[in-house]
């Protein structure tokens, strides 16, 4: 079946290559726009990596037996008992994410806002994406209620909305959705007999839950039965180029046609990537120690960015995980529309970048209304472009002192300031670029 609409390419990829264009042309950017982890492999990683270089079979279509015994071991970790034979490997969760809705075959429910590719995806297997508010404050899980209305609808017209994506913690928004609301989720998909996909690419960078403590609590711990998780490595160890995910599975029906669609589009996952993926599943101290700085880092940073922000008359939802902050500037909108024609957030955002350099993506792109003035902005480039930067951020104490940090945060803290104040072109302070590291 064709695309139910036409497709270009994907949104944060499209943002990140002409961040890049500008880059090359010599013109300042602060970017803000593409949602990559900014930090460097784990040596232990990259030796795992090149020691597995003589994996050139193809392998197994699930997935080499020591990846999914890692995987299994790292989701038991976590309170949710699963064999290998459970789990499912493949070049990212975005691809294992694409086969599930293919072997789906029904219309989707996403939260809105939600990320980019999960409404593409279903129009390319021919569904659709039915955007449903997310719970007020939480993001990344519709909000329980409207969901079953939706799927009421959805139903009446003729429509099989069959399944939900929930995405926990969340992108864009960098919120995390509570217990009650993963509990209502749960119990509509009950009702409603639906299927429940659970992107937790992101659960291991919770770094502010709202109770303080570990609140995380995945749907599959409360409806197992039809609950899938996806997740990979891409988000906590920074590894997104060398494109490795796992799913776990409730049943061999979705396993079996799952791994049917994998074995016509990809055959099996790279053979040395696993080996190395393996390892990080495995989870030994000084990996579980790189995923604590991490988490450190992006809390740290993304705190600062909200409180830019904040500090410019937005209203901006507390950061709790990851490296996103999803300020709205609904507050301003007279003031943008007066002073600078701006009346919809992807003009907000073509005004940051022009004027400012600054490159962000509206909340249109993640399915809100196109009048809405929200971004999403992601935080974690600001961690520097050489390796040793990056390094320094991660090991340092106080990242937000260290030049090229603070050189973006005042660049933004102007912008801002100025976007607000007299109409007058800025110029931005030192950019964030490479530095020489001193000898």
């Amino acid at each position: 079946m064709a695309p139910t609409t036409p497709l270009s390419v994907s949104a944060t990829l499209a943002a990140n290559e002409a961040l890049d264009a500008r880059r090359r042309r010599g013109e300042r950017v602060l970017p803000l726009a593409f949602g990559e982890a900014g930090l460097p492999p784990h040596p232990r990683l990259r030796n795992a990596l090149a020691e597995g270089a003589g994996r050139n079979d193809y392998g197994p279509v699930a997935g080499h037996a020591s990846l999914r015994e890692a995987a299994a071991g790292y989701w038991a970790r976590r309170g949710l008992p699963t064999s290998p034979g459970e789990v499912v490997c493949g070049p990212g969760s975005k691809a294992l994410l694409f086969g599930l809705l293919l072997g789906l075959g029904t219309d989707v429910a996403v939260a809105r806002p939600s990320w980019v590719s999960y409404a593409a995806q279903a129009s390319l297997a021919g569904s659709r994406a039915v955007h449903v508010p997310a719970a007020a404050g939480q993001g990344g899980v519709p909000d329980p209620e409207a969901l079953g209305r939706a799927v009421v609808a959805a139903r009446a017209a003729g429509r099989r909305l069959g399944a939900v994506i929930v995405t926990l913690p969340d992108n864009p928004t960098g919120r995390l959705a509570g217990a009650d609301t993963v509990h209502g989720l749960c119990d509509v998909a009950r009702r409603h007999d639906l299927m429940i996909i659970s992107d937790e690419i992101y659960r291991d960078l919770v770094h502010s839950p709202a109770d303080g403590g570990s609140a995380f609590l995945s749907p599959a711990a409360i409806a197992p039965d039809r609950t899938v998780i996806t997740t990979g490595l891409s988000k906590n160890l920074a590894l997104g180029g060398w494109r490795i995910g796992v799913a776990r599975l409730p049943g061999r029906l979705i396993r079996d046609r799952l791994l049917g669609i994998c074995s016509e589009i990809w055959s099996a996952p790279a053979g040395p990537v696993q080996e190395a993926a393996a390892l990080a599943f495995g989870e030994p101290e000084d990996i579980t120690e790189r995923i604590a700085r991490s988490r450190a880092l992006h809390g740290c940073v993304a705190r600062a960015v909200a409180s830019r922000f904040a500090g410019a008359g937005a209203v901006v939802p507390a950061p709790q995980a990851a490296f996103y902050v999803y300020p709205d500037f609904a507050p301003h909108r007279a003031l943008l529309s007066r002073r600078y024609d701006v009346t919809t957030g992807a003009a907000l955002a073509a005004l940051l970048l022009e004027r400012y350099g600054i490159g962000v993506l509206p909340g249109s792109a993640f399915g809100e209304p196109v009048e809405e003035l929200r971004l999403r902005v992601a935080t974690s480039r600001l961690y520097g472009e050489a390796e040793w930067q990056q390094e320094t951020a991660l090991r340092s104490a106080s990242p937000l002192a260290l030049p090229w940090i603070s050189a973006s945060l005042d660049w933004l803290e102007e912008a801002l300031r100025d976007l607000g104040g007299v109409a007058q072109k800025a110029t931005p302070p030192n950019p964030p670029g490479p530095l020489r590291r001193s000898p």
